[in-house]
């Protein structure tokens, strides 16, 4: 039998962690948070189910780590975006949305709040972690940007707080849409579509009046 060389090795055990995390986000996907078992996780990573126990040692443990790892990255991002950018109010939000609708689309990231959502009854530990780590973090980001805009004149005065709803509900529906009905209906959304059609309406929405 061939021998490993020692460096690969060493290379595939520093990548298995993160191997571990992404076939856990397709497992939760799929099953929910309750009914994941880490040896369904350890097998589609494709290692032994004790070999997850090295890295994680409790399901609740994985799914921090998944959205600290995982989801956690695109909002530090998104926070980089808006601090260096010096545009409008206006394209901040295109951008902010714009990055959201790409994980919704083309991302299992977005079944992580419809797991939190499903579940938060019999987890409350999990909803507390995600709104601590997640929610309040977004809220912060995207409230700032309309504060900033009614400040500038750019968007008429409203209660930051009373647009966010307005904004994250059409976005919260696709994830919903996706992971719930999607799969039993004869017609799909085109998300990126929705959102362009949602932004534009609420753009309009929060546009100053000018006068004549």
């Amino acid at each position: 039998m061939t021998e490993i060389p020692a460096r690969r090795r060493a290379r595939r055990k520093d990548a298995r962690p993160g191997e571990i995390l992404d076939a856990a986000l397709k497992v939760f996907a799929v099953k929910g948070f309750a009914a994941t078992k880490l040896d369904a996780v350890a097998a589609a990573a494709g290692i032994g189910k004790g070999t997850i126990y090295l890295y994680f040692k409790t399901k609740e443990e994985l799914f921090r780590a998944v959205v600290r790892q995982r989801l956690l990255p695109n909002l530090d991002e998104i926070e980089r975006a808006v601090a260096a950018d010096t545009g409008s109010a206006a394209d901040q939000l295109r951008m902010i949305v714009g990055r959201i609708a790409h994980m919704v689309a083309e991302t299992e990231l977005a079944v992580l709040p419809k797991l939190v959502l499903a579940e938060s009854g019999n987890f409350p530990g999990l909803a507390r972690f995600y709104a601590e780590e997640v929610v309040n973090r977004g809220v912060g980001i995207i409230t700032g940007v309309i504060r900033r805009g009614v400040a500038s004149g750019e968007f008429r005065p409203v209660e930051p707080l009373a647009v966010l709803p307005v904004l994250g509900g059409p976005l919260m529906m696709l994830v919903l849409w996706k992971h719930a009905l999607a799969p039993y209906t004869n017609f799909a959304f085109d998300p990126r579509l929705v959102i362009e059609t949602h932004l534009d309406i609420l753009l309009r929405g929060l546009a100053a009046d000018r006068a004549p």
